[in-house]
């Protein structure tokens, strides 16, 4: 018998940036290559009645088996951080390839590849770290690399090992500009970082508590605006990471009505927790260090109107997972370490898409449309990977979720499929959850069961814009 499809997804509600429709979705050669009723005869249907079907999340901010430059390793490699992606209905992820001082970049993106290939569970792409920009990594290695396909990169306005002056992020914005790449800033201002810190320790504040004290939201806001108007004296685009109030989204809102070519990201951890999050008995409160700091209320409720107004153009795990009773971990330096001393970021990757469904769509913050151009359409947008990834559409690849919008779980450890050994978001309740993903047209996660070997992942080259 001859077969129309591989694979017919039935009866479900299909949405995407754009709009949700009631179709069904022909797949063939791991592509989707039809979109109606009544598609004929296939190999496989895969019912999705009561189901909403979106397209596969694209989380555009991870950290996987990546080493800080402390030398610290984060827990997931390519398999356990892809798998966990999948059963959070994510099915493209692009962490980092992450140059230290004196490492060829060219060799860094050489040896991440290496590490990724034989695990990779799902899809994936790299932004670059530059923290070196010699004038060979400027000249030869950068330009190499992004016509490679790897058309995105990062720079730091903080941290010791990693921060960039002006001039030289200046120096890194006009190569990007002139070959096609996007900037993204992680924006602090470092000399009121330290100085807070000096202050801080000498009056023996030194436990996780005080991190929030250290990282004020003024010091993200100035190198928010200094970030833009370094966008603004080259003509380079570039996008804010990880914001965490409302303060530097109004300098993001200020620096687009100049005609600045700016874009801005969020992430979960912002939604849910605040400073007192931290206040913990004992080194407890090093569990939701990560920075920037989690704020207050007043900057959530600015947050969610970034997302709801468009503000907003990605919504990214940042997943760091470091381990908290671990020696690669938060006690690396012990538990009586000061908070200076704690290695910062949380887990997140697998919850990320059902938090914001949860907390946005089944609230009313946000149409279930905003929801799929936060996780999925837009990433892929503006990181050179659609129309491949982040829609539902012909030829598009068949990576795809479909939801239970009524499932509700409440979080815990043993719930998720990350290497941690805690969750932040313990005992938090959410109401939606990804019950079957596909990559490619294959089934990798199937009602609380993971399906697919390591290595099945495939590595994403991107094209190049250039900006006139």
């Amino acid at each position: 018998m001859t077969y129309s499809y591989d694979l017919v997804i039935r009866g479900g509600t299909v949405a995407t940036a754009a709009e949700t429709v009631f179709c069904d979705i022909g797949i063939r050669d791991g592509v989707i290559v039809a979109l109606g009723s009544d598609l004929g005869n296939a190999k496989e249907v895969l019912d999705a009645s009561g189901r909403l079907v979106l397209p596969g999340g694209v989380d555009a901010h991870c950290h996987v088996d990546q080493v800080s430059s402390t030398g610290l390793i984060t827990a997931d490699d390519f398999y356990s951080g892809g798998v966990s992606a999948a059963c959070g209905g994510t099915t493209t992820i692009v962490p980092f390839a992450a140059q230290h001082r004196g490492n060829s970049l060219v060799q860094v993106v050489r040896d991440y590849e290496a590490k990724a290939a034989p695990k990779a569970f799902v899809d994936y792409a790299f932004h670059l770290i530059v923290s070196d920009p010699t004038p060979t990594v400027l000249s030869e290695e950068l330009p190499q690399l992004i016509h490679e396909g790897h058309p995105s990169l990062k720079v730091y306005l903080t941290y010791d090992a990693l921060r960039l002056t002006d001039k030289q992020v200046l120096d890194v914005l006009l190569v990007a500009r002139r070959e096609g790449a996007i900037t993204l800033f992680h924006a602090e201002h470092h000399e009121s970082i330290a100085w807070h810190i000096e202050r801080l320790l000498a009056e023996g504040k030194t436990g996780p508590k005080w991190h929030p004290y250290a990282r004020p939201e003024a010091a993200e806001r100035e190198a928010t605006g200094r970030a833009c108007f370094l966008a603004e004296v080259t003509g380079a685009p570039i996008l804010i990471v990880h914001v965490s109030a409302g303060a530097p989204l109004d300098e993001i809102r200020r620096a687009r009505a100049r005609g600045v070519h700016v874009l801005a990201e969020t992430c979960p951890q912002y939604l849910v927790f605040t400073k007192e999050d931290l206040d913990k008995p004992g080194f407890e409160g090093a569990k939701w260090m990560f920075s920037p700091p989690a704020r207050d209320h007043a900057a959530q409720e600015a947050l969610w109107e970034g997302l709801a107004d468009g503000t907003f153009d990605i919504f990214s795990s940042d997943h760091a997972p470091y381990r908290y009773d671990d020696p690669q971990g938060k006690k690396a330096h012990g538990e009586h370490a000061p908070f200076t001393k704690v290695p910062n970021g949380v887990p997140s990757l697998e919850l990320r898409m059902p938090l914001l469904f949860s907390e946005g769509v089944k609230k009313g913050r946000l149409s279930l449309e905003r929801f799929v151009a936060l996780t999925a359409t837009n990433p892929a947008r503006i990181y050179g990977l659609l129309p491949r990834k982040g829609t539902i559409a012909v030829g598009a690849d068949a990576d795809l979720a479909l939801w239970d919008p009524e499932r509700t779980h409440t979080v815990t450890r043993e719930l998720l499929h990350d290497r941690m050994d805690y969750t932040p978001f313990e005992g938090t309740q959410l109401t939606g959850w990804p019950v079957t993903t596909l990559s490619r047209g294959e089934v990798i996660w199937h009602e609380g069961e993971v399906r697919g070997a390591p290595g099945r992942g495939r590595l994403i080259h991107r094209p190049a814009h250039r900006i006139s």
